[in-house]
């Protein structure tokens, strides 16, 4: 091996180890670039006031710029969220019932949006560096929006491969944490993905008004 490839070699694990170890800020960046779509399975566990887990799911979650997502429950017992640009539907197949909304309202201060539009990071959150701790680099984001936000605080936890985890802390002290594998990057979505009609015969309550409205948030 001579010596000009030798030192590309170098170069670039020197690079894989910079990103690996640069702080949530430029993990989230280097994550987001040039992504347009994504793919990946989930292990959630929420844990109550005390520490005490209180549920446990596993799923897919699947995302495409701008606005679209699909949150699918597989155990242990089915569920699927999907939103389409202008309603999130959300469908309980146990209970055969549909709840709809308007995306506006729904999407607003979720995490997740700024993995496929990082323009909304600052336009929704303050953020700060969590440092490095489990093996990971910490991303911690505090909605601007206090009061209308589903929780207090988001810390987004990345490893050389990208997002790793995500954990939420609400009001109440419960404490959500999702971890993330086997993400695809830009992967060709089956049409329809991102659609939904409720079964026939199920419960449709929420909201159906045309179209949904996105507006800034204050500062």
């Amino acid at each position: 091996m001579n010596i000009a490839i030798k030192s590309l070699l170098w170069l670039s694990l020197l690079s894989v180890a910079a990103i690996a170890h640069a702080p949530g800020r430029e993990q989230l960046t280097a994550f987001t670039k040039n992504l347009k779509g994504l793919d990946a399975a989930f292990e959630q566990h929420v844990y109550d006031s005390n520490g005490h887990e209180t549920q446990k799911s596993t799923g897919t979650v699947k995302l495409s710029a701008p606005r679209l997502f699909r949150w699918e429950v597989t155990k242990p017992d089915r569920q699927l969220i999907v939103a389409d640009g202008d309603h999130i539907w959300i469908f309980d197949p146990d209970l055969e019932q549909v709840t709809v909304r308007k995306q506006s309202f729904e999407e607003q201060g979720s995490p997740l949006t700024v993995l496929i539009d990082p323009t909304e990071l600052d336009r929704q959150f303050k953020t700060g560096e969590g440092g490095r701790a489990g093996g990971l680099e910490w991303l911690i984001l505090t909605p601007k929006k206090a009061d209308d936000a589903p929780f207090q605080q988001a810390k987004l936890g990345f490893g050389p491969k990208g997002l790793v985890r995500m954990e939420f802390n609400d009001a109440l002290g419960q404490r959500t944490v999702i971890g993330f594998s086997n993400w695809r990057r830009n992967p060709a979505f089956a049409a329809g993905t991102f659609k939904f009609t409720p079964p026939k015969g199920a419960d449709v309550v929420g909201d159906m008004d045309d179209g949904a409205e996105v507006t800034p948030l204050k500062e």
